[in-house]
């Protein structure tokens, strides 16, 4: 009898799921880092005062020209969801600091890299992740132990840290500007007690003509559009009583649309001479209320004033801006006192706003009109920026703006900081010197955070036509040496005091700059999978 055939066992394939997901995960991770590296290197030769300018063309053929991070990558068209993150990423620097906004993507840029280098030798995410954290808390450390108190009395120290900031915008050789910021900040705080400055109190207009020397701080309103010249209406005001007016000036029109058939002759005068009655008992009530200055707001549903309101207006000698923006509304009133008016019955006297002049001043570009002499100056102040043409004019805002903003970031955080690269380098040093204090694997990735750092003095060298590799050696030598305060001096080509040079910067931008960089590497190393949504 022949023995029972047995089958055999079928062979299991090992499965690659595992593997499979291993490598999605990775290809993630990689894909991210290369679209957000790329970003960081379109702008890092923006860096520093030797930093080149960027063009950019919007789809209507409008040019603009920046070497500011934030407003370079808002203006550009990102598709990788990781390349978007650093633009939000120069934007949160933006609102939080106002300067270091390409410092900030490049130093992301570069602890990017760190991080492939890292994980190509097969260190796991998490333990990157909590280094680098363990590696910001001690650079924050070792940024506050080299920072110098100031004091907002001390103008010449905001005025040295505002220069530092202009120095690497298209407006630098002009050296009103910062003390223009200075004051103006100054003009809105009580330096005593200020924790935080306001920046909607400083309102800036720009005006083609002239250059940017001719910019100038006013204590008081400027407006771009012109004064009402119908009939020959006043130009020029002294000891003004001012109203603000958002109600039309004009015959009132039915809610739906309406026919009137009118069939008498006698009849159809009486309705045409209806509205010149009316018209001029709104025009008396103004005027009796003692107001000689009016501003008019920009009305939606039809014309806020006619002919006939100007005409009557420019004979009882009161002047007329119209069109003012509904947003500077609030502005207007913080400046002059007035009450804005939604309706003729309501017009008084105590609604009135007080100037000691109001005129219209003639420029190269039209002309403006100017309300100064106002009876409580420090709530508010106008900046009015001139410029030879729009690019300039419109670079010298931002430029202006980033400069308000780091005399802010002082406003917070009264301290000062050196600048070219000489924070960067310290902290490099003494983060790598603590690296040797822990053990393991976050260790090391410890010590590439220090190594990334150097990526701004390294920068700012090869932007400034130095060779990058003999001047942070030098630098990096410098520090050894106890100098914490050396740093590359562009304009001499060498390593020099930078505090002694005047190139200074808040504390409040660099330690921003490192903690925003990190958390956006953080999160992005945490991300494994890139889902779409329905």
């Amino acid at each position: 009898m022949s023995a029972p055939a047995t089958s055999a066992p079928a062979k299991v394939s090992p499965s690659r799921s595992d593997f499979d997901e291993k490598e999605k995960e990775k290809d993630v991770r990689t894909s991210n880092i290369v679209a957000a590296r790329a970003v960081a290197d379109a702008i890092r030769t923006s860096l520093g005062p030797k930093g080149m300018d960027k063009m950019i063309i919007s789809p209507n053929n409008e040019v603009l020209i920046s070497n500011d991070g934030a407003t370079i990558l808002q203006n550009l068209e990102l598709r990788h969801p990781a390349a978007k993150m650093l633009a939000e990423l120069a934007k949160a620097q933006d609102i939080e600091a106002g300067d270091g906004t390409t410092s900030v993507c490049v130093i992301a840029g570069s602890l990017l890299g760190a991080v492939s280098q890292l994980m190509a030798k097969g260190i796991h995410p998490s333990i990157i992740s909590e280094a680098f954290n363990l590696a910001l808390n001690k650079s924050l450390e070792v940024l506050v132990s080299m920072s110098v108190p100031v004091s907002l009395t001390d103008r010449v120290s905001l005025v040295k840290s505002a220069t530092t900031s202009l120095n690497s915008k298209v407006v630098s050789q002009y050296t009103n500007l910062a003390s223009i910021a200075v004051d103006a900040v100054l003009s809105v705080i009580n330096p005593a007690t200020a924790v935080n400055v306001n920046l909607k109190d400083i309102k800036l207009i720009k005006k083609l003509g002239g250059t940017i020397e001719d910019t100038e701080l006013v204590q008081g309103l400027v407006f771009d559009q012109t004064a009402s010249h119908t009939a020959g209406g006043p130009t020029r005001v002294q000891n003004a009583k001012i109203g603000l007016i958002q109600f039309c000036l004009s015959a009132p029109k039915t809610y739906m649309d309406n026919n009137i058939v009118v069939s008498d002759y006698s009849k159809m005068d009486k309705v045409i001479k209806e509205e010149p009655k009316l018209i001029l008992e709104m025009c008396r009530k103004i005027q009796k209320s003692g107001c000689n200055v009016l501003l008019v707001q920009k009305s939606i549903l039809r014309d806020a004033v006619n002919d006939l309101s100007l005409h009557y207006l420019a004979k009882l000698k009161i002047l007329v801006i119209k069109d003012i923006e509904r947003d500077d509304i609030e502005f207007i009133c913080n400046t002059i006192g007035c009450q804005p008016v939604a309706n003729i019955d309501s017009f008084t006297a105590d609604k009135l706003g007080k100037a000691d002049l109001v005129e219209e001043v003639g420029t190269s570009d039209g002309k403006i009109v100017k309300i100064t002499g106002i009876p409580n100056p420090g709530k508010t102040v106008t900046v009015l920026c001139r410029g030879s043409n729009k690019l300039v004019l419109d670079e010298a805002e931002r430029s202006l703006h980033d400069a308000l903003c780091v005399i802010r970031s002082l406003v917070k955080k009264k301290f000062l900081i050196a600048g070219g690269g000489a924070p960067e380098i310290e902290v490099s040093q003494q983060v790598t010197a603590y690296s040797k204090t822990l053990t393991g694997i976050t260790s090391y990735c410890v010590r590439a955070f220090a190594e990334a750092l150097e990526i701004i003095p390294y920068t700012l060298a090869e932007n400034a036509g130095l060779h990058p590799i003999s001047i942070v050696t030098e630098l990096r030598n410098k520090h050894a040496q106890g100098e914490i305060n050396s740093g590359i001096n562009v304009r001499k080509g060498a390593i020099t005091n930078i505090l002694q040079e005047n190139v200074v910067q808040p504390l409040l931008v660099s330690t921003s700059a490192l903690t925003l960089a990190t958390e956006t590497v953080v999160m992005l190393l945490k991300i494994d999978d890139i889902a779409t949504a329905r």
